[in-house]
């Protein structure tokens, strides 16, 4: 089948907290995948998509959703059902990686650094100090660093947001001892490891700011580190992706932990951003791969059952 002859659906949008970076994520696929010759419709997703997407009969769905129902499995699974080839990975891979709990059980067996912490209420986090500051409290299910708070040494009490009543995000957080140190990325595209960026965020971390607006981080690519280091990070990129068997495009997120001497793995995302300054597409035309032939890899990679 030629490209003009495929019909993509680009599914962006949604309702998450993330819904903003997705429609960025897919109109830049949407452009690209036109660019380079497929017969494109956006599908600014709602809770009918079963009934969009059996009235377009799309070839394939490039999924760039971000978050809970997009991100976590609910999609792919409709996906599966319908019969329809989509992006990504599939729904285990997708609802293990979304929960970060579950994703560090998995990789701690491996032998993957990981920094200490438990789940809990939120409300429950919100009672006391969960554990000695620094240390830091994130939503179960939510990427974007949303929801991410750090509380310093001093700090009298948890963030009085885990408190608020209009709080919108997952009711269980994680709580993690606080790691600092340099912050890196690592993509997996078709089960290969590529290179290694250091993000430098101009905000105290890199939080949702620093990774979306622009000049909000500075970054390092390649990262300015030895080859062993970018290795053991190569290393535990690829070993994150296939344990949770992750399909397509994967980044995993670490910070050197100077003390431990050794990257700390923080979490993956099955869908990373695309827009124009996430670090995925900086990663693959690095190595020679531009957004164009990047997104029409994904398309061409497309199947179900992932």
């Amino acid at each position: 089948m030629s490209r003009a002859d495929t019909h993509v659906a680009v599914l962006m949008g949604g309702w998450s907290a993330e819904r903003d970076v997705s429609l960025s994520s897919g109109e830049g696929c949407t452009a690209a995948l036109r660019a380079a010759g497929f017969t494109v419709t956006p599908v600014d997703v709602g809770r009918d998509l079963a009934q969009v997407l059996a009235g377009l009969a799309p070839d394939v769905a490039f999924n760039a959703l971000h978050g809970p129902w997009g991100e976590d499995g609910c999609v792919q699974g409709l996906l599966e059902v319908l019969g329809v080839p989509y992006t990504h990975s599939g729904v285990l891979a997708s609802a293990l990686a979304m929960d970060k709990q579950r994703t560090k059980e998995l990789l701690a067996g491996l032998g993957v650094p990981l920094a200490p912490g438990r789940v809990m209420s939120r409300q429950q986090a919100a009672r006391g100090h969960a554990m000695d500051a620094p240390y830091v409290v994130k939503p179960l299910y939510e990427g974007s660093s949303i929801g991410i708070f750090i509380v310093r040494e001093g700090d009298n009490r948890p963030p009085a947001a885990l408190s608020d009543p209009d709080w919108n995000l997952a009711d269980e957080v994680l709580v993690e001892a606080y790691v600092g140190g340099r912050e890196f990325t690592c993509a997996v595209i078709a089960d290969t490891a590529w290179d290694v960026i250091e993000i430098k965020p101009r905000a105290a971390f890199y939080d949702y700011d620093a990774k979306y607006a622009e000049g909000g981080s500075e970054h390092l690519l390649p990262a300015p580190i030895g080859d062993a280091l970018t290795r053991r990070i190569q290393e535990l990129s690829l070993t994150a992706h296939r344990a949770l068997g992750c399909r397509g495009v994967s980044r995993s997120d670490f910070i050197h932990d100077a003390t431990r001497g050794e990257p700390v793995f923080l979490e993956i995302n099955t869908q990373p951003g695309m827009t124009p300054t996430s670090l995925v597409p900086e990663i693959a035309a690095h190595g020679g791969m531009p957004f164009e032939e990047l997104v029409t890899w994904m398309v061409e990679d497309a199947s179900c059952r992932r």
